[in-house]
């Protein structure tokens, strides 16, 4: 089992939600952050006044999957949130020791 953490930019969470759903992933979990990387924020302009904006808001995936399913959930979410432009963000897997269901008691690729 792995889990994909994927940072992308919020306006493509539908689009790669609908090619997870495509895929028959079952579940996955959203949380918005702010952060940079190689973009360092940009200036804007409020009320006449400009200011520095450092953390840019992203939104973050979290997807605990079996081993089968993660490359073609890296290629989904990699198709859907591709911009082409800097800051369409990253993708991280790492491996998955255990998963337990608190519902069921049922653990493993079975939890998921």
């Amino acid at each position: 089992m792995k889990l994909i953490t994927a940072i992308i930019k919020p306006f493509k969470l539908d689009e790669v939600r609908e090619a997870l759903g495509e895929l028959g992933v079952a579940g996955v979990t959203v949380t918005e952050v702010k952060g940079f990387g190689r973009q360092k924020g940009h200036t804007e302009l409020y009320r006449g006044a400009e200011y520095v904006v450092d953390f840019l808001p992203k939104v973050k995936l979290e997807i605990a999957l079996d081993d089968t399913l993660v490359d073609g959930a890296v290629e989904a979410i990699t198709a859907a949130a591709k911009t082409g432009k800097i800051g369409d963000g990253k993708i991280f897997i790492t491996p998955l020791e255990e998963v337990t269901r608190i519902r069921t008691g049922e653990t493993g690729v079975e939890a998921i």
